[in-house]
């Protein structure tokens, strides 16, 4: 189960697809010069590598542990983490007026990827905390931002997201946490379930950022306001002070990512844990937005990673494992030999290759939207950033991940029966990818904020705006051009039909949601995959270009075939899902 940071493949992507030298000319991104990424990566990818994939697998079978209130990561857990803080791994997109390196998101994102790759239950640690910081930074007073910014951009201290209770999951204004307030800060009462790392034994300090309602708060997510609860609260001087009204009850044990303490929580046990407002009263969902959008990127991410890792794992195997004879052998040659030959494996191998460079690809595309989105000098250009990066977010979210649990399965395929087998390691990719689609907001609820919030709402300009841009884009190989262009052209009537259609019956919008946004996703992953092309052949590097185009040339001629469906899945499959009564299913 070793991991190698495909350096190369990243460095690619950042350049050729994100555009990570234009970026680095924006306000505040100069010191992002290749020299510093090559440094960059290749510095954190021995970190991923050496220090943080061994304990993959042995987190996995150990687990997080909770006794007589404490919890325990893993063996090597506290001390990989205390290698990766003082490496200053987590600083790097961050404000540098608290400690960041004010590097590019972009980057930032590909080096997260080797964490998540490595060891996704360890990667949640600072993807939660990356969140914290980002809400902390658009919402936070200025004393907040002073007695906990710095530490938290360091990693000294970790961040948590606090909405889920057991009556309220997805319906996020059924909680009923309560804070009540006293003198300058608020008394938080209530459970949440689900907190991943919400108590561990790697930080100082543990900043809780939880949803509750005041006294007199409207129903609904209209009363809902957002706290800071410390697990030690902080003095006048900065230092940590007593230990906040505040406990783990117990840790959640799951079907993956068993590392991970996955914390129910308490909060005011003995009157009520100190929690200080973080935004206006009720105003708590339009911060914690600010948070989540940070985290369904990452989390999309964490999809890419698992998949690699997976890739990785599987064409390993593939090249080792000898079973058979070559179905093309004649009858005299009886020899066995690598799995790797055999044409069934290399489809899945192909498959495994392909979604998980096109996802990366969409992932960094992305983050550099997101690095456009705050540097751009020109209002204009600023928000045409915003718009893409809006509607890229849940296509990166539920695709990237729905794609991670699909490599994952065929990587156990590949293994054939020892797939099946723990001690490969090739399961344990499958049960931690499994919690992705799910997590940060199931990719039901992407698709649903895809049509509602993103198509329905500015009429389809922002993806109007995309499909014009693919359509400019397109490749002059005949190969590639034909098979997009009619796939293009699927989006946009599809989108057509269900700005029609959606904004009449949102039902019936709701039902075809789903497969619209994979169509979406899968066009623009197609169409990623021959811009890498593209770029590739600009390049000195024959081999790598003549790789990056069959790999193109394999999505378009077995992989985007899907979009046909998955549009009729839109325009008739709708009709076909309202059809049936409660009692039919």
């Amino acid at each position: 189960m070793t991991y190698a940071a495909p350096i190369d493949e990243m460095r690619f992507v950042l350049d050729a697809i994100a555009g990570l030298p234009k970026i680095a000319g924006l306000p505040g991104y100069e010191e992002a010069t290749p020299d510093l990424v090559s440094a960059i990566l290749e510095e954190a990818g021995k970190l991923a590598g050496e220090v943080v994939a061994p304990l993959n697998h042995s987190g996995d079978r150990q687990g997080s542990v909770f006794e007589n209130g404490v919890v325990r990561t893993p063996d090597g857990f506290q001390e990989a983490y205390r290698q990766f803080v003082e490496g200053g791994w987590n600083a790097l997109p961050f404000d540098p007026d608290f400690g960041g390196q004010g590097l590019p998101w972009c980057l930032a994102t590909a080096v997260q990827e080797m964490w998540q790759a490595a060891n996704l239950s360890f990667g949640l640690c600072p993807l939660l905390t990356a969140g914290a910081v980002e809400l902390l930074q658009a919402h936070g007073s200025d004393r907040q931002k002073t007695d906990y910014l710095a530490k938290m951009i360091s990693g000294e201290w970790t961040g948590t997201m606090n909405l889920t209770e057991p009556q309220a999951g997805s319906d996020v204004g059924a909680l009923k946490t309560r804070a009540v307030p006293n003198g300058d800060h608020y008394l938080i009462t209530g459970q949440k379930i689900f907190i991943t790392w919400g108590e561990h034994d790697c930080a100082g300090n543990i900043v809780h950022m939880v949803l509750a309602r005041l006294p007199d708060a409207p129903e609904g997510t209209r009363g809902i306001s957002l706290f800071l609860v410390p697990k030690y609260v902080v003095n006048e001087d900065g230092t940590l002070g007593p230990r906040n009204d505040l406990r783990c009850v117990s840790l959640e044990h799951k079907l993956g990512i068993n590392a991970s303490p996955t914390a129910v929580m308490s909060y005011g046990d003995s009157g009520g844990a100190v929690g200080y407002l973080v935004g206006a009263e009720n105003q708590g969902m339009a911060c914690m937005f600010t948070m989540m959008n940070n985290a369904r990127l990452a989390v999309g991410l964490q999809g890419v990673a698992i998949a690699e890792r997976a890739y990785q794992q599987a064409r390993t195997y593939a090249f080792e494992r000898v079973q058979s004879k070559a179905i093309d052998a004649g009858p005299e040659n009886k020899d066995s030999v690598k799995i790797i030959r055999h044409p069934d494996v290399r489809r899945m191998l192909a498959t495994m290759k392909a979604r998980t460079e096109a996802a990366r690809a969409l992932a960094y595309l992305a983050a550099a939207a997101l690095d456009r989105a705050k540097r751009e000098p020109n209002d204009a250009e600023r928000a045409a950033a915003q718009a893409r990066l809006d509607l890229l977010i849940p296509l990166t979210k539920a695709w990237c991940t729905d794609m991670g649990c699909e490599v994952a399965s065929l990587g156990v395929q590949v293994h054939g029966g020892m797939g099946f087998i723990e001690e490969t390691g090739a399961a344990q990719h499958f049960r931690d990818a499994r919690i992705l689609p799910i997590y940060e907001g199931t990719n039901g609820i992407q698709a649903l904020d895809l049509l509602g919030r993103k198509l329905l709402r500015d009429k389809g300009a922002a993806m109007t705006q995309l499909i014009l841009e693919l359509r400019a884009g397109l490749p002059e190989d005949e190969s590639l051009r034909a098979p997009l262009a009619e796939a293009i052209a699927t989006l946009d009537e599809t989108t057509a039909w269900l700005l029609d259609k959606g904004a009449q019956d949102i039902a019936r919008g709701a039902a075809a949601a789903t497969p619209y946004q994979s169509l979406a996703a899968s066009v623009l992953g197609a169409w990623l995959l021959a811009r890498s092309a593209v770029e590739a052949a600009k390049g000195e590097d024959k081999a790598f270009a003549a790789a990056k185009l069959k790999t193109a040339r394999f999505y378009a001629d077995n992989l985007l075939g899907e979009v046909k469906g998955l549009a009729e899945a839109v325009t008739r499959g709708a009709e076909a899902v309202l059809a049936f009564e409660d009692d039919e299913f």
